[in-house]
């Protein structure tokens, strides 16, 4: 790197801190956390995906596709049960929710049941979310540190105190079109190294010569992730559709980082065109994201300089990154092969995946602990107050996601590993939550309780003694598992469930569903053939 660079990251970083300023003006609650409920479909798609695009799809699941054992394009299940997700959600979920008027996703429950059910989901979000956004910091600061030699210690404080002021100024808009910027980077950084990496194997052609045919396989049939115990049974077609139908409604609808996006809409027509847009978008941005890593891997194994490169800087700080060594694949490739100025851009999208989440994370934090929490015991508290504490807990949330990256190294080798599998474990059972108070009427809070905890035990027991079942499966079972104990046990108790929330279904959206479902045999059609084209 040479001064080129260091103004580029310096301006960037400026930048966002203008972009707080601009959007410093917030009078309310949905001024602050749902941006006035004035944001079209474009830059809240672009929002929803720069969240979803975090720094695993930058740099690990590149890293993933060309090189790591049991890798390669089957990554692009994870891409499949998106479409379907989207259609679900645009015709029975996110209607209701929208009208509802709520700017935590989570009241919605406790209007419909109790107290006691908002409050848990909450609280688990809140330490879930936090603990894995502060893994992701320190993992970035670590590479950073690795490749171009900023400190870790600044590269966390850069990242996270240039977020926090721009996220504590600007509330969501400032977040919003912050990650629109930082969706373009980060796309513009994937194509680069794409490029360049094709360039330097002499051409597509020699690419097709000396990329590993193993890795081209993106879809198989024949796994149905029961018997995953020596975990050769994972990313089969049928797990990673149904249990990703079941992953993505809950992710996108019921997970407060994504459905305050939903809930910042102007309305019903933009909610229909910004999932429409997530639903189409997410697989060629991913796949573009998988070639390079099969790009980046072949270079790998032909050219010996990048091996070398590679090694050295493992083995320099083998402390920190041990188990790591692959995701040094696309930073070092970023320092060794691109020129001044680019090297710049690139090490921005690095720090762009990093703050896209993190802003996210904590507005999307800061809303449902004032929401869920402390407007509990402050019901009537007026506008600027409002205002003052979701800025106070913005820095809270902040410094709380700080704390954990910087002493993430102790548990860090664990949480990374099993992060996705946490998540899973609550996914199902929530969405199950809110279907049962949607679809059904004669859940009671009592049943739908049972049915949660039910469902949270009953994929931990999976998790713990049943092995042979891939945690793709969780999302569907935990959702159907608290389904049926929830409503079995509402007609046994009998309570009297709550009336009065508007069920709402949007029958205007039947032809984006068409596009969406057609859309989805089109993407497995289209990974299929791309696996045989290339090999």
């Amino acid at each position: 790197m040479n001064y080129i660079d260091y103004i580029i990251i310096v301006v960037y970083l400026l930048g966002f801190l203008g972009i707080g300023y601009f959007f410093k003006e917030n009078k309310n609650s949905k001024d602050y956390f749902l941006g006035g409920q004035s944001m079209g479909w474009f830059p809240l798609s672009l929002s929803t995906m720069a969240t979803q695009l975090s720094a695993i799809s930058f740099i690990s699941a590149p890293a993933f596709v060309g090189l790591k054992d049991g890798g390669g394009l089957q990554w692009l299940t994870y891409e499949f049960g998106v479409p379907l997700a989207m259609a679900f959600l645009l015709i029975a979920i996110i209607p209701s929710l929208y009208s509802s008027g709520i700017v935590s996703v989570y009241e919605f429950l406790e209007k419909r049941f109790d107290a006691s059910s908002r409050l848990l989901i909450s609280f688990v979000f809140q330490i879930s979310r936090s603990v894995a956004t502060g893994v992701m910091v320190y993992t970035m600061a670590l590479i950073l540190q690795a490749t171009i030699g900023i400190d870790f210690w600044i590269s966390i404080l850069l990242i996270g105190v240039i977020t926090m002021i721009y996220s504590f100024q600007g509330g969501m808009k400032a977040v919003i079109w912050g990650d629109v910027v930082q969706m373009c980077i980060l796309f513009f950084g994937i194509v680069v190294c794409l490029v360049y990496g094709i360039s330097e194997l002499g051409g597509f052609e020699n690419f097709l010569t000396h990329v590993d045919k193993d890795r081209l396989t993106a879809v198989d049939f024949s796994k149905w992730g029961f018997n995953n115990a020596d975990k050769n049974d994972e990313f089969g077609f049928w797990p990673m559709v149904i249990g990703g139908v079941f992953l993505y409604a809950s992710y996108y609808g019921t997970d407060q980082t994504q459905s305050q996006r939903l809930l910042s809409a102007k309305g019903m027509p933009t909610i229909k065109r910004l999932l429409l847009a997530n639903g189409l978008l997410r697989f060629p941005v991913t796949l573009t994201y998988c070639i390079m890593g099969l790009v980046l891997g072949t270079l790998l194994f032909q050219d010996l300089g990048f091996q070398e490169l590679m090694d050295v800087v493992y083995q320099e700080n083998i402390s920190s990154l041990e188990g790591k060594k692959a995701d040094l694949m696309v930073p070092v490739f970023i320092i060794k092969y691109l020129p001044n100025g680019i090297i710049g851009i690139l090490i921005v999208a690095i720090m762009s995946a990093a703050m896209s989440s993190l802003s996210s994370t904590v507005n999307s934090l800061s809303a449902v602990t004032l929401e869920d929490f402390i407007k509990r015991f402050k019901p009537d508290m007026s506008d600027k107050k409002y205002v003052t504490y979701s800025r106070l807990l913005s820095v809270f949330w902040g410094l709380v996601c700080l704390f954990f990256a910087f002493f993430a190294g102790n548990i860090e080798g664990t949480v990374i590993e099993v992060i996705n599998k946490i998540s899973s474990i609550f996914y199902g059972p929530i969405l199950a939550a809110f279907i049962l108070a949607i679809l059904t009427k004669k859940t009671n809070a009592l049943g739908a309780n049972i049915g949660i905890v039910t469902g949270v035990v009953f994929n931990m027991y999976l998790w713990l003694c049943v092995p042979e079942v891939f945690w793709f499966w969780w999302n569907a079972i935990g959702c159907l598992v608290t389904m049926i104990v929830g409503y079995t046990f509402s007609l046994i108790i009998q309570g009297e469930p709550k009336e009065g929330l508007k069920v709402v279904f949007y029958k205007q959206g039947k032809r984006e569903v068409v596009i969406l479902v057609g859309y989805f045999v089109v993407i497995c059609i289209l990974a299929i053939s791309i696996g045989k084209m290339l090999s």
